[in-house]
């Protein structure tokens, strides 16, 4: 992925995180990731990709760490 791309196609963030176009354009269509569709193609604002990877990310951090109970 060329990280210094404004915008980010599924084809993009398929390659970066190593996951199927059915992954990402599921996210996509869920709206939990924000996007745009120009026709039949979805693109994505790098920041937000960014943003929405970083919180993920702390997600799983936080649910790693709780104690079980």
């Amino acid at each position: 992925m060329d990280v210094g791309k404004e915008w980010l196609s599924v084809a993009d963030i398929c390659e970066y995180m190593g996951v199927s176009t059915f992954v990402v354009t599921r996210v996509l269509r869920s709206g939990e990731l924000p996007a745009v569709k120009f026709g039949r193609e979805w693109r994505v604002a790098r920041g937000d990709f960014e943003d929405w990877l970083n919180d993920r990310r702390r997600e799983a951090v936080t649910r790693a760490t709780r104690p079980a109970g």
